[in-house]
């Protein structure tokens, strides 16, 4: 199963959605709390090319925001991604 990480922050509501998906799912997530680690922000807007969040990531494959993991959940593709 490949790790899934989200780099968000505390006040987001597009994070807190996307963290409700993946936990209706089962499926456990590492969360980076950027608002709280300019480090780990930088290096976000490095691997994913975006200042936004939530930036997510199932394995190395950047997946992007909340609307596109709900795409990836609705066409059946992210079970896929989680299970490569």
């Amino acid at each position: 199963m490949n790790n899934i990480t989200i780099y968000s922050t505390r006040i987001c509501p597009y994070c807190v959605a996307a963290k409700r998906l993946l936990e209706q799912k089962g499926l456990p997530y590492k969360e980076i709390l950027i608002d709280q680690d300019f480090d780990q922000r930088a290096i976000m807007m490095e691997k994913s090319g975006r200042t936004s969040v939530p930036q997510i990531f199932i394995g190395e494959r950047h997946v992007g925001g909340f609307d596109d993991l709900n795409a990836l959940n609705r066409s059946g593709e992210l079970d896929q991604l989680v299970n490569a």
